[in-house]
């Protein structure tokens, strides 16, 4: 009989042992809507062929340049910009449309910048629209931008102005003055779900 009693408390300490484990190991790991999954990773990818096709979609139907011109010559910084120099949201060209429509009316915030080489051969990043600090899970697409000399610069409602980037002071300086060619840029679109 002592023998059984020994065996049944051995039994009640081993299971109180495992249930202790479980509900320590439940504690300690805290399930979050940031939580690594298949179904967030599947977000992340479908926000990334966004950020991607929306880029080549710009690209191809050249509304991606008159973003990267909408510049103000006189104050050497982005149209509409604030004193910390970004723009709060899309700029009023088809592009800031086309991100409005498709990012910000779907509860997805984005950062667009672009990046340029400087005089001294060195890479620097310009932002254009600031919407905050993106988090872990955020997607990223970039695209390259051929820039000449008689791109025209907009306004601040997005209509071009005189002004051409040849004889303008703009953020990038001119690559070949001999040339057409003005500069090569990079743009950069950064996507996550608010």
């Amino acid at each position: 009989m002592a023998r059984a009693q020994a065996h049944t408390l051995e039994a009640i300490a081993a299971a109180l042992i495992l249930v202790s484990s479980l509900v320590f190991a439940l504690q300690v790991t805290a399930v979050t809507p940031l939580t690594g999954s298949t179904s967030s990773q599947h977000i992340e990818n479908q926000q990334q062929a966004v950020a991607e096709g929306l880029l080549a979609t710009a690209a191809e139907n050249g509304t991606l340049r008159p973003t990267l011109l909408y510049w103000n010559a006189s104050t050497e910084n982005w149209n509409g910009a604030t004193d910390d120099g970004y723009v709060r949201g899309p700029p009023p060209t088809d592009f800031g449309a086309v991100l409005d429509d498709a990012l910000s009316d779907r509860g997805i915030a984005f950062d667009l910048s672009v990046y340029y080489v400087d005089a001294n051969g060195d890479r620097q990043r310009l932002p254009i629209v600031d919407l905050g600090e993106p988090s872990d899970h955020a997607s990223t697409a970039r695209r390259l931008v051929t820039l000449s000399d008689d791109d025209r610069l907009r306004a601040a409602d997005g209509s071009p102005t005189a002004d051409t980037l040849g004889d303008s002071a703009y953020f990038v300086e001119d690559a070949d003055p001999d040339q057409n060619l003005y500069a090569v840029v990079e743009v950069e679109l950064v996507v996550w779900r608010i």
